[in-house]
């Protein structure tokens, strides 16, 4: 009985990124995977976390709990700052496309979205003030100024650096769902 999926000679399958045609269309998802940029930082973080509430534990076994209690805190703070940065990105569902950056959230519908289109442009290198040249995804609002246009992802931010084809899939998923959604 031949197990195809325990197999390491079928080939990779590009498909796999595609949302299944029964899956809840009004569910908030992000139309890529998050890069190893961004894992490796939350995982740094974590790892952080696990030294500081171990700390926290060996300061409350010594009988210091208001101290034990301030270096718990910390560790819950680097721990809620790990898994925002895990969820910044882009999102889309059927109500709209959801820009989730680390300390803050927008939400646009897609009836205010004039385009979403992918641009050449001087980038920042993972959210530093250097910049580079390479390829970011603007939103494009009804009622605004083209040059007012927001930034939705780079090729050199923590999700594409050095991956310019899942840019341009994650682009392309991007705007084939402002192209679906978008009303007039």
């Amino acid at each position: 009985m031949p197990l195809p999926f325990l197999t390491a000679d079928r080939a990779f399958e590009a498909a796999d990124d595609v949302a299944l045609p029964f899956d809840d269309h009004d569910r908030w998802r992000r139309p890529y995977r998050p890069g190893p940029w961004r894992v490796g930082m939350a995982a740094l973080w974590l790892l952080l976390a696990s030294y500081v509430l171990f700390a926290a534990v060996i300061i409350a076994l010594t009988g210091t709990l208001p101290g034990a209690g301030v270096v718990f805190g910390i560790a819950l703070a680097i721990i809620a700052g790990a898994l925002r940065l895990l969820r910044a990105g882009v999102w889309v569902s059927a109500r709209g496309l959801r820009h989730v950056g680390f300390f803050l959230t927008r939400t646009v519908p897609w009836d205010q979205i004039a385009a979403v289109r992918t641009v050449q442009q001087p980038v920042r290198w993972l959210g530093l003030p250097r910049t580079v040249q390479g390829q970011a995804l603007l939103l494009v609002r009804r009622g605004r100024a083209a040059d007012d246009a927001p930034t939705l992802m780079t090729t050199h931010n923590a999700d594409f650096l050095a991956r310019f084809a899942a840019f341009d899939r994650a682009a392309d998923a991007v705007e084939a769902w402002a192209a679906e959604n978008r009303r007039g």
